[in-house]
């Protein structure tokens, strides 16, 4: 794949899993009452634990397979059915309400874990660095993370602007549309990974066939 056609489409796919916007939606309602100093803190802190988190996986994410003895199609396979559920959780998701404990330190938890570098995102991240083609392609994997987290950095900084126009509805919408982009990203990670899986299990069938 093309060098710029790989960063868009990791790009892409990273954001459709993180969507921002939800994210800073529930930063908006998690932060209300902050100062504008504790709010600004809130968004560095949850920020910069994601891209550690996602990066760590990026560099790491074929040494966990050697480690493992995984393959590629397995979990491409395995991400693939992951993301399903992701996706059609995020089809079907309510508000979800916090209880004052869960917000100790919301930086963290919900808005770095799970909704900016949650099992779905993680996985994602894995694949797109295992299809990454020489040292440039992994570099834009790299560079994808740094495009989604400055998204969702910008998105919450200028959260209280941003929902001035959009409305309730306007970003059920958003939602359902990068659930959607989801689905299909994960659907095409189980296509891929059965391909690739495909010559493996052929030849096991033939030794089970032939004496």
């Amino acid at each position: 794949m093309p060098d710029l056609e790989f960063l868009l489409v990791a790009t892409a796919s990273i954001i459709a899993i993180v969507n921002p916007i939800s994210t800073a939606a529930v930063y908006s309602v998690l932060t209300e009452k902050a100062t504008p100093e504790q709010q600004r803190q809130v968004m560095r802190t949850s920020m910069q634990i994601s891209l550690v988190v996602l990066i760590f996986f990026a560099l790491t994410g074929q040494f966990i397979f050697t480690i493992l003895g995984l393959t590629l199609p397995a979990f491409k396979i395995a991400g693939g059915i992951l993301l399903i559920s992701f996706a059609t959780g995020m089809l079907s998701a309510k508000r979800e309400l916090y209880s004052p404990e869960e917000l100790e330190n919301i930086s963290i938890v919900p808005l770095a874990f799970p909704l900016t570098c949650g099992a779905g995102t993680i996985t994602t991240v894995i694949l797109i660095a295992a299809e990454a083609e020489g040292l440039v392609q992994n570099v834009i994997v790299i560079a994808a993370i740094l495009i989604t987290i400055a998204a969702s950095y910008i998105a919450m900084a200028y959260s209280n602007y941003l929902f001035r126009f959009i409305g309730e509805n306007e970003l059920r919408i958003i939602a359902k549309f990068l659930a959607i982009f989801v689905l299909a990203i994960a659907i095409q990670f189980i296509i891929s990974g059965l391909s690739g899986a495909m010559p493996e299990i052929l030849a096991g069938v033939g030794s089970c066939i032939c004496p």
